[in-house]
């Protein structure tokens, strides 16, 4: 039975870097993937993912309308389908988290989810939260605070490097707006203002 997958992490762990490769290596066996990224995330492309090193693949963008499931089982009907990859999956909702869950279920298809835990104010995004939910496998890639100890939260910085406690939820950006921190340091910095 195929199951449903969340990789998760705080900002550049590599995320992107491991949903392509896991892409590569199914499609350097001859099978079929379907690779979506989040509509909303515009610092490259829409509909491309691309990671810090390089590497970049073209997605399907998805929409907070976005069915899915139709997208999917449409593709599935044409061209068999081995493997889905979502990128930026904290940008799913609740029902596109169940779709997916559906397409594992229904269509005996691997999915593999890959997003932030955690927005800037430690709260979690809809799609995490439903993934840490209900997915069959968790795994959280590791990335490293200026301190060497594992970071797992997210820091959202103005531009000059002073961290930012309110706003939106979602606000894009890359290394110019955010640092990934331990939770020692997180705090220490927002205690700071």
């Amino acid at each position: 039975m195929a199951k449903l997958y969340f990789y998760y992490a705080s900002m550049n762990a590599g995320k992107s870097t491991n949903l392509l490769q896991a892409d590569f290596n199914y499609r350097e066996r001859g099978m079929q993937t379907l690779l979506f990224t989040a509509g909303i995330d515009t610092r490259y492309k829409q509909g491309v993912i691309k990671s810090r090193i390089g590497l970049e693949a073209p997605a399907i963008a998805f929409f907070e309308e976005s069915s899915l499931w139709d997208i999917i089982q449409e593709q599935h009907v044409k061209n068999p389908l081995h493997c889905i990859l979502i990128d930026e999956a904290q940008f799913l909702n609740k029902n596109q988290v169940f779709e997916l869950a559906r397409v594992c279920d229904d269509l005996n298809i691997p999915v593999l989810c890959y997003g932030l835990r955690t927005d800037f104010q430690a709260e979690l995004f809809e799609g995490s939260k439903y993934l840490l939910a209900i997915a069959d496998k968790l795994a959280e890639i590791k990335s490293v605070c200026f301190c060497g100890a594992k970071a797992t939260m997210n820091l959202r910085v103005d531009e000059n490097k002073k961290p930012i406690r309110h706003g939106q939820q979602t606000e894009i950006g890359g290394n110019e707006r955010y640092i990934a921190l331990c939770r020692r340091h997180f705090i220490e910095k927002l205690n700071s203002l």
